[in-house]
């Protein structure tokens, strides 16, 4: 495969789990409340309610709990 063919794929230090980013952001105090609202269908992620508390988030993902949405910027 040349470059161009190459998959645009995220490094590993370019992406958190939703959960980590919940609480990194301050949207949340404990990993506890992170679960809850993500599993109870109260987090949107580009616009689409994400219920996977490890899905893998990059900059620029949206997400959005409690009305506000946030620019993914770590």
């Amino acid at each position: 495969m040349t470059q161009d063919q190459t998959p645009a794929r995220p490094a590993p230090a370019d992406v958190i789990d939703l959960q980590d980013y919940l609480k990194l952001a301050g949207l949340v105090d404990t990993g506890g409340e992170a679960k809850y609202l993500i599993q109870s269908g109260e987090v949107r992620l580009n616009g689409e309610v994400e219920t996977r508390r490890r899905k893998k988030i990059q900059r620029g993902d949206r997400v959005k709990l409690d009305g506000q949405e946030h620019v993914v910027d770590f």
